[in-house]
C-alpha cells in the first residue's frame, strides 16, 4: 500500500478554497489540509452553501481531506503573531477562550466535511512572568472539554509540538498526554519541527505508534532554524523518515506543509512531490 500524499492549503492564501483546491490537485496530489481560517474555511463564518461548495470541489477533483489545520488564526489578525495567538495558554481566560471556541467549530467542521482529524497548537508561548506550570495547568483545563466535544464529534483532536511554544519535543508531548489520557487526543507529527528541536525524526516514527494520527514534512537547513523549506533544499533526511513511515504507520496521510511559498505555491507544490517521490522510490518505499 503506498503512503498517501497530501498539500496543506495554506500555501495558497492569496486564493479562494476550489481555486486552492483545483491546484493542489493539478499538482499531483491525493489529499488536501484544508486550512481552517480566511480564505478557505474560517468556521466562525462558513455557510452552508459554502461548506457545500468545499465538498463539490474536493469531491470533483478527486482529492481526500487529510486534515483540518485549526493551528493558523490569521482571521484574528492578532498584531503579536497571526498564527500562534490567540494562544491556549494566554493568562487572559476571555482571550484564550477565542482559541477554545474556534477549536470547537473546527471540530464540528471536520466531521461536516468527513474530515478524521484537525490540528492544533500545542499551548502557546509562555507569557512575560508565566511558568511553565502554570501554562501547562492552563492548557490542559482548557482542552479537556474541547477534548470532549472531539470525541462526540468523532474526530480527532492533534496536538502539534512547535518550536517556541509550550510543548516542543516528543517527550513533552508524551508527558501531557499521559497526563490528559483522552482517546480524543492524537498527535500532529511535524517532521520539520521535530527536526528543529533535535528529535530525530525517524527515530521517533516507531515510538509515537499509537500517537501519530497525522504528519507534517517541510524541509529544515542545517542550522535547524524554523523556516519551513522544499523537500530536497534543507538538512533532513526523508528517505529514512519516510521508510519508517512506511514500516510503522503506512496508512496515516503525509501532508507538505509550505505557508512560507505563498507568492509561488505551485512551484513548491510541485517540487516537493517530485522530490519526495525520488527520495521515496530510491529508498523502496511506495509513495503516492
Amino acid at each position: 500500500m503506498p503512503l498517501k500524499l497530501a498539500f496543506s492549503s495554506n500555501a495558497y492564501l492569496d486564493v479562494p478554497v476550489a481555486e486552492a483546491v483545483a491546484r493542489i490537485a493539478g499538482a499531483g496530489y491525493r489529499g488536501i489540509e484544508l486550512l481552517a481560517d480566511v480564505p478557505h474555511a474560517w468556521p466562525a463564518g462558513l455557510l452552508e452553501v459554502q461548506k457545500e461548495g468545499i465538498r463539490r470541489a474536493i469531491r470533483e477533483h478527486g482529492l481526500t481531506i487529510s486534515n483540518i489545520n485549526a493551528f493558523m488564526m490569521n482571521a484574528v489578525a492578532d498584531p503579536r503573531q497571526p498564527y500562534w495567538h490567540p494562544g491556549w495558554t494566554d493568562p487572559d481566560p476571555h482571550y484564550r477562550a477565542i482559541r477554545r471556541e474556534h477549536t470547537k467549530r473546527a471540530l464540528r467542521l471536520a466531521a461536516e466535511l468527513g474530515a478524521r482529524s484537525i490540528s492544533t497548537e500545542p499551548g502557546g508561548e509562555l507569557a512575560p512572568g508565566q511558568s511553565r506550570r502554570e501554562a501547562e495547568a492552563i492548557f490542559y483545563e482548557e482542552l479537556m472539554p474541547v477534548l470532549d466535544v472531539a470525541a462526540a464529534c468523532d474526530v480527532m483532536l492533534l496536538v502539534e509540538p512547535e518550536p517556541g511554544l509550550l510543548i516542543e519535543t516528543f517527550s513533552q508531548y508524551l508527558e501531557f498526554a499521559e497526563r490528559v489520557n483522552h482517546p480524543a487526543l492524537g498527535l500532529n507529527f511535524d517532521v520539520g519541527h521535530a527536526y528543529c528541536v533535535a528529535d530525530d525524526p525517524a527515530a521517533w516514527v516507531p515510538r509515537l505508534v499509537g500517537h501519530t494520527k497525522h504528519y507534517h514534512v517541510e524541509d529544515i537547513a542545517a542550522t535547524r532554524v524554523h523556516h519551513h523549506l522544499v523537500p530536497g533544499e534543507g538538512a533532513i533526511d526523508f528517505a529514512a523518515v519516510l521508510a519508517a513511515i512506511a514500516a510503522h504507520t503506512p496508512d496515516t496521510w503525509v501532508t507538505v506543509e509550505l505557508y512560507p511559498y505563498r507568492d509561488r505555491p505551485d512551484d513548491a507544490a510541485r517540487a516537493a512531490r517530485a522530490h519526495l517521490l525520488s527520495v521515496a522510490a530510491a529508498a523502496g518505499v511506495e509513495l503516492a
